[in-house]
């Protein structure tokens, strides 16, 4: 009985994680971890290229069966996939440019988000966004102060950090989860914080900075 019952779960296990591979999911995980992330994520661009071609191919297929007169609840439910899809990718796209524009100073100096983290349509928006704001503070505010507080990233001449510029919070709280046991985790660097253990489907609330990398690696899904 235990052998048949741990051949159920293993197959329960395969077709969840199958599940969870389809872009669709992946699409719904990469929109969540957007919008709870306090930073500018990776950009799946492999990911929101087939997204959009298979918008377009189920924008074909709702067209076809129109003309073909098939069922309209048919119709209907190919139409509500389309749609619900077509609502992740937006919103992933607009969350994304949502925080490129309120960090677009810092994103400008930060070589890692220029480089590797943006499209390359986000990168012209960014140095757009940041190009016209800084034509904005200095024709409106800065070119009417007095030299020494001119700058659009120090609050003045004598400020050794850009302390001007909006960053992300970092050490602020996320809700996340994993899918699968990760065993003991460190919080910190320096080991001061208890190591917490990481277990399957069990929610936690954690400084962001701390699991970042778990993140960006797709171990941990924040929600």
């Amino acid at each position: 009985m235990d052998s048949v019952g741990g051949k159920e779960n293993s197959a329960a296990d395969e077709y969840d994680f199958l599940m969870s591979t389809t872009d669709a999911e992946l699409l719904k995980k990469a929109w969540r971890n957007e919008k709870a992330a306090p930073e500018v994520l990776n950009f799946d661009a492999e990911l929101v290229l087939r997204s959009r071609k298979q918008i377009e191919l189920m924008e074909e297929m709702v067209e076809e069966f129109k003309g073909e007169g098939v069922d309209p609840l048919i119709i209907s439910l190919y139409q509500m996939d389309m749609d619900r899809t077509l609502f992740l990718l937006r919103s992933y796209l607009r969350t994304r440019l949502l925080k490129i524009e309120k960090y677009a100073f810092h994103v400008e100096k930060t070589k890692e988000l220029m480089n590797q983290r943006l499209s390359g349509d986000e990168l012209v928006f960014a140095l757009r966004c940041a190009a016209d704001l800084k034509h904005h503070l200095n024709t409106n505010v800065l070119s009417k102060l007095p030299d020494q507080y001119q700058s659009h990233l120090k609050q003045s001449v004598a400020s050794d950090e850009d302390d001007m510029v909006p960053e992300p919070k970092l050490d602020g709280y996320v809700i996340c989860r994993s899918k699968r046991f990760l065993g003991s985790f460190q919080l910190d660097d320096d080991g001061m914080e208890e190591p917490i253990n990481i277990e399957p489907n069990d929610l936690y609330a954690l400084p962001y900075r701390s699991i970042k990398p778990l993140v960006e690696s797709g171990q941990i899904d924040l929600v």
